[in-house]
């Protein structure tokens, strides 16, 4: 079960910036890219601002640009930048400890979950949003020009 959608439409976001050749872009404009709202899209350029992804230019013919070249943004920074919650959910509640499961369980799940999101984080490391913005390109699935 996923725990959002943040990250992949940050990736979205940052590959739409990454595609723009410099020019600054609306959240309306990614809000339409995306197909979600431009609140949604404000919200995720706020916490990319935040951890020095991106940044506004204000003004007429303004919007979000890119803080650092595509090549320099790892997936794994985006991540970090918009996923507030672990990866792995425990319990709500505290398992029974009274039981031989319920008393062992969280000591005995956490190390294959840190691997596993060590894992994850080793793999968003390997890719640049310039690496996406390539991918994005090579598919070439347009059947209209880009609406920037």
């Amino acid at each position: 079960m996923p725990t959002s959608t943040r990250f992949a439409v940050a990736v979205h976001i940052l590959t739409g910036l990454a595609v723009s050749d410099g020019k600054p872009l609306r959240s309306e404009d990614l809000a339409y890219s995306a197909n979600t709202g431009a609140v949604v899209i404000r919200g995720l350029l706020s916490r990319l601002n935040n951890a020095g992804l991106t940044h506004s230019q204000l003004g007429a013919g303004g919007g979000a640009l890119l803080a650092k070249p595509a090549a320099k943004i790892r997936l794994l920074d985006v991540y970090r930048a918009v996923e507030d919650t672990e990866l792995f959910s425990m319990h709500r509640t505290p398992p029974c400890e009274n039981c031989a499961v319920g008393g062992n369980i969280l000591e005995a799940i956490q190390p294959p979950l840190a691997r596993a999101r060590k894992a994850m984080e080793n793999e968003l490391a390997k890719t640049t949003v310039a690496d996406m913005a390539a991918e994005v390109a090579r598919l070439g699935k347009f059947s209209i020009p880009l609406t920037w």
